[in-house]
């Protein structure tokens, strides 16, 4: 038995079943291992997508996913996706090549020191000395992506330990992948509830973790049990998150908020007197102890209590502890309808007579509809705020806290492989879908079948609408797009394609591209006006 086989029997033994990866010379034994192992292997075309889909594949499966890549220049291409999965706590292994120990300081082919490299944007970074290890490894690289504050952990595999003899290994129980838990005492619980309970309008508010997507049905519950509103913030946009409508007015209401893992930084204003009451008492729950020292940093005397604690695990502690109805219903209501709030309609007209990113979205809200289960995805940009705002699904996936962009086309095929029986629709512009256009191939090459919607404007509008607010129409610079033919490359690496310039023709474009049972692009020229944004103080 190798290193490789090994590793690969301990992945196995934590349930996965497949792993997004580019190849290189240092994975080679581990790409054989997965044969025996049954492990299916997503060959994407760029590292960075590896990641972005594992990213995705976790945050649907509720499990972790692992993404591999070569070493060197191979791990350097991933480092920004890997900075989305830590901006928006989502559990992923990353497994990189490395050149052999016994090489070390003789210039390998590819030696590079990776662990400081990807160290800042990983829960932990290590790489593996002894082969009889690899198995302990990679349940302790797993146990930690999973517990606490979620997140991505790399572990460097030098080529010498992964080709090495480790015949009569042992491969780790299941404890040792087990999820740690963190909660809180009996005493802590009443504190945070009796503090809830005094409140007239308290707010709870929820990092990436504690979404719907990863968390159904357990939001609503606690929020009927606190008989306060539950808001999950997950945007770089913070507070005016098109999808939150007007919740920066609820903010300066609140006389108590209740943080469970989210953080206090630019999104919250940095709990500035500009946005919140100052007379409004926080609580922060968290896992992580430096995101605790920065709610003190940030809040100072407004802090009156700061937990350490995974607040996934204390859901249901809140919940049976709670009393229910404290007669907080208008309260409720009113931060309901803020962040219904839309400034926009369906039926709104430009002078161009071009389709409006309020008109596309409601095609595609028509699609989803439809669907049994369905999936949004929507990436970042200016025409990816409009999705995030217009559109609903059951579940969904956005570019997170990180502000990156570009990784929605893999986002899209992640989503499809976790759960092959919904409709998923990734929603970008044409500024965005450059990044991963490959990854058409990637997805044609499998059959995984998802609908990309572009938002064509022809623009990096999200830049163009700074530059026009702040330096005036005469100062452009490096905003404008060609009229490319997206639709038509699409079908070439193997995919559908739609090509849409009428509003009359949309509905029916987009029922090809569900039926046609192949990963789709349906490229939408639109006009490029600003995306929706809540009121801010």
């Amino acid at each position: 038995m190798r290193g490789a086989d090994l590793l690969v029997k301990t992945l196995s033994a934590a349930g996965v079943t497949r792993i997004f990866s580019l190849s290189g010379n240092q994975i080679m034994p581990i790409y054989d291992a997965c044969f025996d192992a049954k492990i299916q292997i997503i060959h994407t075309r760029h590292e960075a997508a590896a990641v972005f889909m594992a990213e995705a594949y976790a945050q649907l499966t509720g499990e972790i996913a692992v993404a591999m890549v070569t070493a060197g220049a191979g791990t350097a291409n991933a480092l920004g996706s890997l900075f989305t999965c830590l901006e928006s706590q989502t559990p992923v292994l990353f497994l990189t090549g490395d050149s052999p120990i016994s090489q070390d300081g003789r210039g390998a082919f590819q030696e590079l020191d990776q662990v400081p490299m990807t160290a800042p944007v990983t829960k932990l970074s290590f790489r593996s000395k002894r082969v009889s290890d690899f198995g302990f490894d990679t349940a302790r690289a797993i146990r930690t992506a999973k517990s606490g504050r979620p997140g991505p952990v790399h572990m460097a595999l030098p080529f010498d330990l992964v080709d090495a003899d480790v015949s009569g290994s042992i491969v780790p129980n299941s404890i040792a992948f087990t999820k740690e838990r963190m909660r809180l005492s009996g005493g802590d619980i009443r504190l945070v509830l009796q503090t809830l309970t005094e409140a007239k309008r308290p707010l709870v508010i929820c990092g990436p973790a504690m979404n719907e997507t990863r968390n159904p049905g357990r939001l609503h519950a606690l929020s009927d049990a606190l008989d306060a509103p539950v808001v999950v913030m997950e945007s770089p946009r913070g507070f005016k998150d098109p999808a939150l409508g007007n919740f920066s007015q609820a903010l300066l209401q609140a006389d108590v908020i209740v943080c469970l893992g989210k953080r206090i930084d630019f999104t919250l204003n940095f709990g500035s007197p500009a946005t919140f009451d100052q007379s409004c008492k926080w609580i922060v729950v968290e896992a992580d102890v430096n995101e605790r020292s920065r709610a003190h940093l940030n809040l100072g005397t407004q802090l009156a209590a700061c937990f350490a604690a995974d607040p996934r695990d204390i859901i249901d502690d809140l919940i049976v502890a709670a009393i229910g109805n404290m007669g907080r219903y208008e309260w409720r209501t009113e931060v309901a309808n803020l962040i219904t709030t839309r400034d926009y309609s369906e039926k709104d007209q430009v002078n161009s007579g071009k389709i409006t990113p309020a008109q596309l979205c409601a095609a595609v809200q028509r699609q989803l509809e439809r669907a049994s289960k369905s999936i949004l995805i929507c990436d970042g940009g200016e025409f990816g705020q409009w999705a995030q705002s217009a559109i609903q699904a059951d579940r969904r996936v956005i570019n997170g806290i990180s502000g990156a962009i570009g990784g929605g086309l893999c986002y899209g095929l992640g989503a499809k492989q976790a759960d092959p029986g919904a409709l998923v629709f990734a929603l970008m512009g044409d500024g965005t879908v450059g990044f991963h256009f490959a990854e058409f191939e990637t997805a044609a090459r499998n059959k995984i079948p998802y609908i990309v919607v572009i938002g064509n404007d022809r623009c990096w509008n999200a830049e163009h609408q700074i530059q026009m607010r702040d330096y005036g129409p005469d100062r452009l610079i490096g905003c404008y797009l060609s009229d490319a033919r997206y639709d038509e490359a699409a079908k070439g690496l193997g995919g559908h394609g739609e090509y849409v310039t009428d509003l009359a023709d949309l509905d029916d474009a987009l029922d090809r591209a569900v039926k046609s049972g192949k990963v789709a692009c349906v490229n939408v020229i639109i006009e490029g006006v600003p995306a929706p944004s809540g009121s801010a103080h």
